[in-house]
């Protein structure tokens, strides 16, 4: 393993409500870890926590591939909440449910600024720190969800509570972290335009909500292979995706352990997990999907709603009669889940059997209050086949599926693409909105281009960003790794990050009503020069200082009036500064005003440079535009 050696040193950490403190933690600690690269934790922030971490760079000899024991992991140390957001604290605000007298604690950040700047509070999804995961995580719902077995409903997912005019302490909770009406959550997910994925068995959750009228969610897909990967590694990315803002994760195991992997990760998740099924069920038949049964894919199933999976991704809307469809795309069938539908549907010459047992399983998830993510497995794996026929024929059946299961009061979204350019984007937007009639739309990006394999974070984000704007309510991530590999720890960030980005944008071009108060703090901040207050608000604080540190690192840089891009003298904001400071000084009423002056003196000082270009005057021509071409020629030039 490579070393980390951490050492930390912060008095307590007081977290206050109304003036009253309601909890002091002793925060002092050392760790040794395998876990950080340089850019985590590199440097000391001037108030608040204190750290100095060496890191060495991750080496691939001494990664472990495989757990040993499924049961019993090495888990590896995550970098504290206070290392990765110096200058925050985690806080909670305290919301009752009327109906059942429940007092929810509902989490976020809070950015403390400096002098006399109010904190800044921020969505946090990071969930309890400073738990081992051998131990897991807190049963928050376990009083939510017994309380409403008692009930003895005929169902229990939350779309049926919200047609019955009921407001659950999820959608109450949901309401508090988004700021927003509960009554408006909840008539929000009866009319399917919004769904909190949230399996009765997944008591260690924090509810979330995903909906085009909330803000954008970011989902990382996580997960081993046959190849790579570990339980304890893929514990640590759900842990290290969340920290940095992941809403829900996908596993994607395909490897060993497939059902080991998933408890851990669902005892250690703070967020919805998502699965797609039909990867364990292949698993179970020796990967031989001429194998696969509905007998089998049931039973895997049930297997994985006990666990508690929040919503599985299936591909009901690969039929049979839409697989010739792809035979003239340049990249096929690009989608794992879909290609085994597919391979399965071609074998025996059967319509697919999770569309022919839709009914079946819609009773399954809505006895767990499991959400489906309907599966995009004819999506377009490059921009040459986006919106092509065999696509949209698979939309528009996953319009059929939505409403049907809306009918069972079974939670929905639609996944989308994929690779599309950025002109035909709004299409894919708005048919689904038309089609799926407003069910929440869950995209892979879309990649905008081909040309960038390790950069596709990027090409992605674009995409994401535009579609977000245009309604998605669901981005899921891509890392640099796509097409290339299973991503790291550090891709994970990568990616998670890139698509915050995403999300954010597209909720300032929605008009999202808290979404600018944000960019607002940081830009107040940089312009007065606040370095430390603006680190401590950027999405990576940080890389955000270790970028500044490199060329400046003395602490007085912290407090220059400059950076290294511009200098002392050339920086704008700087001479803004000085313009507003002779304003004062001069009794001008405004900066405007002063550079009103500024600019007529300069005008006057100009002008009175003129000189004619006659026979006795010859001299300054600075107020000259157009010359005579004598005067070009002339000796007295």
């Amino acid at each position: 393993m490579a070393s980390v050696q951490a050492t930390a040193i912060l008095t307590s950490s007081a977290v206050t409500r109304n003036g009253n403190t309601i909890a002091c933690l002793p925060l002092g600690f050392v760790i040794s870890s395998a876990a950080c690269k340089k850019e985590f934790c590199a440097h000391s922030m001037a108030s608040g926590a204190r750290a100095t971490l060496t890191f060495d760079p991750p080496t691939t000899t001494n990664r472990k591939k495989h757990t040993v024991d499924p049961s019993s992991p090495d888990f590896l140390p995550l970098p504290s909440f206070e290392q990765c957001f110096p200058k925050s604290t985690k806080e909670y605000r305290e919301v009752k449910h009327e109906e059942s007298g429940h007092v929810l604690k509902v989490p976020f950040r809070r950015v403390h600024l400096s002098g006399d700047e109010p904190g800044f509070d921020n969505y946090d999804t990071s969930g309890p720190q400073n738990i081992s995961p051998r131990v897991g995580l807190p049963k928050l719902r376990k009083e939510w969800v017994d309380r409403r077995e008692k009930l003895g409903t005929p169902r229990y997912t939350q779309m049926y509570y919200a047609k019955q005019g009921i407001i659950t302490e999820e959608m109450l909770y949901c309401a508090a972290r988004e700021k927003l009406d509960p009554e408006f959550v909840r008539s929000e997910v009866a009319r399917g335009r919004a769904i909190i994925p949230s399996n009765k068995k997944h008591l260690e959750l924090e509810p979330m909500i995903v909906g085009r009228n909330f803000l954008v969610k970011v989902n990382a897909n996580i997960g081993n292979s046959a190849v790579a990967s570990s339980i304890e590694e893929e514990v640590y990315k759900v842990q290290w995706a969340t920290m940095w803002g992941a809403d829900t994760v996908m596993d994607l195991s395909t490897g060993r352990h497939i059902h080991e992997t998933r408890e851990w990760i669902l005892r250690n998740s703070a967020v919805p997990v998502g699965t797609v099924p039909i990867y364990q069920a292949l698993e179970k038949v020796n990967g031989i999907a001429e194998n696969l049964s509905w007998e089998v894919f049931r039973e895997t199933l049930i297997e994985q709603a006990e666990q508690g999976v929040d919503y599985f991704t299936i591909h009901a809307g690969v039929l049979l009669r839409y697989i010739p469809l792809t035979a003239k795309r340049m990249t096929g069938i690009v989608s794992r889940g879909g290609s085994i539908h597919a391979k399965w549907c071609l074998t025996y010459h059967k319509e697919n059997f999770a569309y022919e047992h839709w009914d079946d399983i819609l009773d399954i998830c809505n006895q767990y209050d499991v959400a489906l993510s309907i599966g995009d497995g004819l999506r377009p794996g490059s921009i040459y086949d986006a919106n092509d026929t065999a696509q949209f024929a698979e939309l528009l059946t996953q319009g059929e599926l939505t409403r049907r299961a809306w009918e069972k009061d079974v939670q929905v979204m639609n996944e989308g693409p994929g690779h599309v350019p950025m002109h035909k984007i709004p299409e894919n937007m708005q048919k689904q909105l038309e089609w799926c009639n407003e069910a929440p739309f869950y995209t892979l990006g879309p990649l905008t281009t081909d040309i960038a394999p390790g950069y596709d974070h990027i090409t992605s984000a674009i995409g994401a960003a535009n579609i977000g704007a245009l309604g998605t309510a669901l981005l899921c991530y891509v890392t640099p790794k796509e097409h290339l590999g299973l991503p790291n720890r550090d891709d994970v960030k990568t990616g998670v990050i890139a698509y915050k980005i995403s999300a954010h944008a597209a909720d300032l071009a929605k008009g999202h009503p808290y979404a600018q108060a944000w960019d607002d703090a940081l830009s107040k901040a940089r312009f007065e020069f606040r370095w430390m207050d603006q680190f401590a608000l950027s999405l990576d604080p940080m890389t955000a200082m270790s970028f500044h540190d490199e060329t400046l690192p003395s602490e007085g840089a912290k407090v220059a009036h400059f950076c290294s891009m511009c200098g002392p003298k050339f920086c704008s904001m700087k001479i803004t500064e000085d313009v507003r400071k002779y304003a004062e000084e001069h009794g001008y009423g405004s900066a405007e005003e002063a550079v009103q002056h500024g600019m007529d003196a300069m005008s006057a000082e100009f002008l009175a440079a003129r000189k004619t270009i006659s026979g006795e005057q010859h001299g300054e021509v600075g107020g000259e535009i157009y010359l005579p071409a004598s005067y070009n020629s002339s000796s007295e030039r």
